[in-house]
């Protein structure tokens, strides 16, 4: 892989991570157009860890706020939402994180997950907009929307922001707790560099995981930014459509695979 391809994966990630078309089925995707074979899901989380950098960036006012009215129980009645909200990623991430890997391997995985991520998306066109208020029980299941969404193909926004709408909550404090609960999620995802470290070096040189974080990092910035307005404009259902015209693709390129490992079997018979 060259810094060039980093910085493509890296605007890649930037784009998706917050679009609601999952980041990590497109990495897979991207990997496959680019010729990439790298196993494992270490510059995933790299990219990853750029996006999360943008977040922050984009939510400062919003984290500076939480921090200077913590001793208020609104604020420690939300942080304590946010806590709950990120325990299923914990849990299934953690425990479930050989499993989830050799996902990243496989463009059937990130095909079924792209489909089953645009009919979410297609659903929330048919929801009424309210403003409810929300509770342990609502983070919890926005919690659990979030770690299906480690599955490559499954959009963690598009999971997270869906699942809030349609429990009633306005599509802005749905943006608003979606990717603040990305923070810890996102931070977490990054412990699995620890443990890949700990397992042996990484591969890949770090003059292409700084590309692709600096990459991710300024593409993510301008997508959290747009998103937001298209959230407000009730638009957000319409890439659901994209979702599943991306599935043709990755079904085709599948079968340019098997096709190649068949000609190949053959050549060498």
């Amino acid at each position: 892989m060259t810094v060039y391809d980093a910085i493509i994966l890296g605007i890649v990630q930037g784009i998706t991570e917050f679009l609601p078309i999952s980041s990590s089925g497109h990495l897979v995707i991207t990997q496959a157009l680019l010729g990439i074979n790298m196993p494992g899901n270490v510059l995933e989380v790299i990219t990853h860890i750029g996006t999360l950098f943008s977040v922050i960036f984009v939510f400062w006012k919003e984290l500076i706020s939480i921090f200077k009215t913590i001793q208020n129980s609104a604020t420690k009645i939300y942080i304590l939402f946010l806590f709950i909200g990120t325990i299923p990623a914990i849990v299934i991430g953690l425990g479930g994180k050989n499993i989830i890997s050799g996902f990243f391997d496989s463009i059937y995985v990130v095909g079924g997950a792209l489909l089953f991520t645009g009919i979410i998306l297609l659903t929330t066109q048919k929801l009424s907009l309210k403003d409810n208020q929300l509770n342990w029980k609502k983070s919890l299941a926005i919690g659990i929307a979030q770690a299906i969404a480690i599955i490559p193909g499954i959009s963690r926004s598009g999971m997270t922001i869906c699942t809030s709408l349609a429990l009633g909550i306005s599509g802005k404090n749905a943006a608003k707790f979606s990717f603040l609960l990305a923070i810890p999620a996102i931070s977490g995802a990054g412990l699995l560099i620890a443990l890949d470290m700990k397992d042996g070096p990484i591969s890949i040189p770090i003059t292409q995981l700084m590309a692709a974080f600096i990459s991710s990092f300024s593409v993510g910035y301008i997508s959290l930014k747009w998103l937001l307005g298209l959230l407000e404009s009730g638009k957000f259902h319409r890439f659901g459509y994209y979702c599943i015209t991306a599935v043709s693709y990755t079904h085709l390129r599948a079968h340019e695979t098997r096709h190649d490992l068949v000609c190949r079997l053959l050549l060498e018979k």
